[in-house]
């Protein structure tokens, strides 16, 4: 196990390589000059020598190689440097803007977690009833509406028509109701009918049949046998999607002001911050690989058929 986990944790470089080779290659091809959004975003007139001074500073005219190698050097130090916009540390930043988004990703998942379960369950169990149409509803709803849009809808109805809840910013609970139905939504349409294909399909299985035989009760049946089974798919799809969430619900940030990792990361890209970039990358290549590997212990856990050498040859 410790040996599987190490190994996991290690592929973590290469990854980051390519991720922050890529980066760099695109940021460089990019035909905005860093030195110049800077000093645009400052309300500064860009003139020739204030752009040689600004480049001079953040070091972007030294050669590429250099300027790769040094990236490469800050990442493996944690140290990605200063923000060019707010002059501050990049590190400190990112930490304090992660809570808040690993506040909606926790409520968000929570949420859709609680309703598309039950609402999963019930649609295998009573197929083609009233509350199997009730899910496939929802799903289609979830999945085709838009999530900048269904944000908007939500403001309009609750905070501007009802006035029951604010529209922007980070407070109490009542801040938290609009942006997690608005994240909520899409993983409700895509959990509820991932598990109720994942039971149709154990339903099927002899296992379901001797259970049956030897008298089991239908309860015990489908909650403590295959309802195990059935949420494996899920179990990794909500692994992929709390990647997502942590590395900043970049669109619901943006529609609700929530001050978030997401709305930073779009910040530093409309100004070139160069650095947030890059500790933005690293971050996510990283969350990405950690969740991975916590689906995969959490299905260890559940199902130990599952080999720890299969998954490494994955």
């Amino acid at each position: 196990m410790i040996g599987y986990i190490g190994r996991r944790i290690v592929a973590i470089v290469p990854i980051v390589f390519i991720a922050t080779l890529i980066t760099f290659a695109l940021i460089h091809i990019s035909p905005i000059d860093p030195a110049e959004a800077y000093l645009t975003a400052a309300h500064i007139y860009p003139t020739d020598e204030l752009l040689q001074q600004k480049r001079h500073e953040f070091g972007l005219d030294r050669p590429l190689l250099v300027q790769y190698v040094h990236t490469l050097g800050n990442i493996a130090t944690l140290d990605f440097g200063k923000s060019y916009l707010t002059n501050q540390p990049v590190w400190n930043e990112v930490v304090s803007k992660l809570p808040a988004t690993a506040e909606l990703a926790f409520w968000s998942m929570l949420f859709s977690a609680l309703v598309s379960i039950p609402l999963g369950v019930l649609a295998a169990v009573y197929k083609n009833s009233w509350i199997d149409m009730l899910s496939r509803i929802i799903a289609y709803l979830g999945a085709s509406i838009p999530q900048f849009w269904l944000g908007y809808l939500l403001i309009f109805f609750f905070a501007v028509k009802l006035d029951w809840l604010p529209v922007e910013g980070r407070g109490d609970w009542r801040n938290l109701v609009l942006p997690t139905m608005t994240l909520s939504m899409v993983l409700i349409a895509v959990y509820t009918r991932l598990l109720r294909a994942s039971m149709l399909d154990q339903l099927q299985e002899t296992y379901v049949q001797y259970a049956r035989m030897r008298g089991l009760r239908e309860q015990v049946i489908m909650l403590k046998h295959v309802l195990k089974m059935a949420i494996m798919p899920l179990i990794s799809g909500m692994g992929i999607n709390l990647g997502k969430l942590l590395t900043g619900t970049i669109i619901v940030e943006q529609v609700f002001s929530w001050p978030g990792f997401g709305r930073y990361f779009v910040e530093a890209i409309f100004n070139r911050d160069i650095p947030v970039i890059q500790c933005y990358i690293f971050f996510a290549a990283c969350l990405f690989i950690l969740c991975n590997l916590l689906v995969d212990l959490v299905q260890l856990y559940m199902d130990p058929r599952i080999s720890l050498k299969g998954r490494a040859k994955r």
